[in-house]
C-alpha cells in the first residue's frame, strides 16, 4: 500500500534506528579504512557524530518534522568528529534546511531533502573526490528524486535511495584506485548506507524498539572520550612556572659578546628548565623554555647578543584559567590565543613551551568533536584565535568550530601533522596583525616535510609496498614508503626517503615505549649520512606512532 507521509514521530524513529544500525557496524566500517594504520576511525567518528545528532532528537518530543530536522542538525554539528563526521553533519544540515517549514514529509519533499543535503555537503568540501561518501550520497539522492517523480510514496523513495546508494558504494573501488588496490569499498559511504538502511527499516515495519535505540545511543554520547591533559594535574605540580621566550640577535655583535655555539647554548639553557626549543640561523636565535627563574634565561641570552623580543607568561595562572579555578572574564583577556591539538604529554609540553594557549588532547584514533574545539575557543578568551588541527582528519571539525563560534577572528591554520603545527608556531609573532600571522603560519607549515612510523593493522599492498600485519610501516607526507618487521630499519628507511642535499635540521619526536637503542641508531645513521645535519630529539610520548619526523 505504501506510505504517503512521514510525520515527526516516524522521522525521529528513523533517526534513532539509523544511529543504532551504524553503531552496531561501526567496527566494520573502521576496518574498511584504506591505510593499514591504527587510525582507521571512520566508523567510530560517524557513529559518535550520528549518535550525538540522534541524542539531540531524543531529548524532547516533536510535533513537526521541521523540529526533528533542526535537532538532528544541531546535535550532528556539535558532535561531528573527523572529516567523515563533518561531512555527515553537512548532509543532514542541508536535509534539515530543506524541511524547516514542514510539518510532515511527502515523497517529493523527502527526496528533495536528500538532494539539498548533498548540495550542502559538496559546498563544505574544498576538493570533492569521486568514490567517497559524497558520491554515494549524490547517486542515492538522484535515485530518490526519480522515484518521487514516479509516485507519491516515501517508502519507495527511501528504497530507491538505499538500492542506488548500495550500487554506488560497490562502484567506489572503480573510482578510487587505492580502494581497488586494497579491495574495499569507501568506508564513509558504507557508514552512510548503514544509516539509510535503518531509515528504510522503519518505513517497512522492521522496527527496533525505540527505547532500545535511544538508550544505546545515549550511552555512546555520554561516554567520556576526551579529557584535557590539564584535568589530571594540580597547579602545584608545575615545576617550572614561567614560559619564557626570547629572540637574540647574534649577528654583528661587539667583541664583548660570546661567540655563539648552538650546542653549548642549548646545553646551558637545558639546565635552567625544561621543554626547551632552540631555533637558530646566522642572524638570530629563538628560544622557548619553561623556567622557574626567567631572568636567568634572559641574562644568559644577553651574553650572546641583543635581545630583540621577550615574552614571559605565568603558566600556573594559565593552568588555573584552563581548569576553571578562575572565572573567565566576559571580555577577551589577551590579544591572541592559540589552540593546538595533539596526543602525548611530551608533545603537549612542547606546544605549550612555544606559546600555545590551550592544548586539546586528540589526534589519530581520538578526533575531538566540533563541540570540543568550540569549547576550547571559548576558554582561551582571546580577541583573536588560531586553531592548529595538526591532523588532516581534524581540520574540517576545526573549521566547523570556527563557523559555530561565529567569529571571523578565529582562524584555522590547515596543519596536517605535528611538525607542521610546530613550524606554524615558530612563525607566529605576537606583535603582528591577524592577517600577517595567518599568512606566515600557513607558509611556514608548508615548508617542513613530515614522516611517521607506525604499526600495520592488517596485511595489504599499497603503491607497490607489501605490508604484513604487525610490521612497522613508514609514511612520508601520508604516503607509505617502507614496511619491515624492524622498528629500527623502518625508521631509518623512512628518514632516508625524506633526506636530500638541502636538509639542515631533522627533528625526531619519540613515542611511547621506544627503546633507547632505536633512538641511538637513528642518531648514528644521521651522523654517518651527513655530519652537518642538526638533530633535535624530543620525548613526545605520543601513542600509535613510535616516531614522528620532520626535516627542514
Amino acid at each position: 500500500m505504501g506510505t504517503k507521509q512521514i510525520d515527526a514521530e516516524k522521522l525521529a524513529a528513523m533517526i534513532a534506528l539509523g544511529a543504532e544500525n551504524l553503531a552496531k557496524q561501526a567496527e566494520f566500517v573502521d576496518s574498511l579504512n584504506v591505510f593499514p594504520v591504527p587510525d582507521g576511525d571512520t566508523g567510530t567518528n560517524m557513529n559518535l557524530s550520528m549518535s550525538s545528532g540522534a541524542a539531540e532528537v531524543a531529548k524532547t518530543s516533536h510535533s513537526t518534522v521541521s523540529s526533528v530536522g533542526a535537532s538532528l542538525a544541531k546535535g550532528l554539528l556539535m558532535g561531528a568528529r573527523g572529516n567523515s563526521g563533518v561531512i555527515l553533519s553537512q548532509l543532514f544540515r542541508g536535509f534539515a534546511k530543506a524541511i524547516e517549514t514542514k510539518t510532515e514529509l511527502d515523497a517529493e519533499t523527502f527526496a528533495a531533502a536528500f538532494a539539498r543535503g548533498v548540495e550542502t555537503a559538496y559546498k563544505a568540501v574544498m576538493k570533492p573526490v569521486e568514490g567517497t561518501i559524497l558520491t554515494v550520497a549524490r547517486e542515492a539522492a538522484k535515485a530518490g528524486m526519480e522515484a518521487a517523480k514516479a509516485e507519491n510514496d516515501v517508502e519507495k523513495v527511501m528504497r530507491a535511495v538505499v538500492e542506488k546508494g548500495q550500487i554506488a558504494l560497490e562502484h567506489t573501488p572503480e573510482q578510487l584506485p587505492v580502494l581497488k588496490e586494497v579491495g574495499v569499498v569507501d568506508s564513509g559511504g558504507q557508514g552512510l548506507m548503514f544509516i539509510y538502511e535503518g531509515f528504510l527499516s522503519i518505513l517497512t515495519g522492521e522496527v527496533i524498539p525505540e527505547s532500545k535505540a535511544i538508550d544505546s545511543m545515549k550511552e555512546l554520547v555520554n561516554a567520556e572520550h576526551h579529557r584535557h591533559v590539564q584535568d589530571f594535574m594540580d597547579t602545584s605540580e608545575i615545576e617550572f612556572g614561567y614560559c619564557t621566550e626570547m629572540i637574540v640577535q647574534i649577528k654583528d655583535q661587539p667583541a664583548t659578546k660570546k661567540a655563539f655555539d648552538e650546542g653549548a647554548f642549548r646545553q646551558d639553557l637545558s639546565e635552567m628548565g625544561d621543554s626547551l626549543l632552540v631555533a637558530a640561523d646566522e642572524e638570530i636565535v629563538k628560544v622557548h623554555v619553561h623556567a622557574e627563574h626567567p631572568g636567568e634565561v634572559l641574562n644568559y641570552g644577553e651574553q650572546y647578543g641583543t635581545l630583540l623580543k621577550i615574552k614571559i607568561e605565568n603558566m600556573r595562572e594559565q593552568h588555573q584559567a584552563i581548569v576553571g579555578e578562575e572565572a573567565a572574564s566576559a571580555t577577551p583577556t589577551v590579544k591572541y590565543g592559540i589552540i593546538s591539538i595533539s596526543a602525548g604529554s611530551g608533545i603537549e609540553e612542547l606546544f605549550k613551551s612555544m606559546g600555545t594557549t590551550y592544548v586539546l588532547s586528540g589526534g589519530q584514533t581520538m578526533n575531538p568533536s566540533t563541540a570540543d574545539i568550540t569549547k576550547a575557543i571559548e576558554q582561551v578568551n582571546a580577541e583573536y584565535v588560531f586553531v592548529l588541527p595538526n591532523n588532516k582528519n581534524i581540520q574540517m571539525a576545526a573549521e566547523q568550530a570556527a563557523e559555530v563560534a561565529g567569529n571571523d577572528k578565529v582562524k584555522v591554520i590547515p596543519t596536517r601533522s605535528i611538525p607542521q603545527g610546530l613550524a606554524a608556531l615558530l612563525a607566529f609573532q605576537e606583535d603582528e596583525s591577524l592577517e600577517t600571522n595567518e599568512v606566515a603560519m600557513k607558509e611556514a607549515s608548508q615548508e617542513v616535510k613530515s614522516g611517521q612510523v607506525t604499526t600495520a593493522v592488517r596485511d595489504t599492498a599499497i603503491d607497490g609496498v607489501a605490508i604484513k600485519k604487525n610490521d612497522f610501516i613508514g609514511l612520508v607526507e601520508s604516503k607509505i614508503v617502507v614496511s619491515t618487521p624492524s622498528l629500527e630499519k623502518t625508521a631509518i628507511d623512512t628518514l632516508a626517503a625524506m633526506l636530500d642535499e638541502d636538509v639542515e635540521i631533522v627533528t625526531v619526536l619519540v613515542g611511547e615505549n621506544v627503546e633507547q637503542t632505536n633512538i641511538d641508531a637513528i642518531a648514528a645513521y644521521l651522523e654517518e649520512t651527513d655530519e652537518d645535519i642538526e638533530l633535535e630529539i624530543h620525548q613526545g610520548g605520543q601513542p600509535v606512532y613510535p616516531f614522528l619526523f620532520s626535516v627542514e
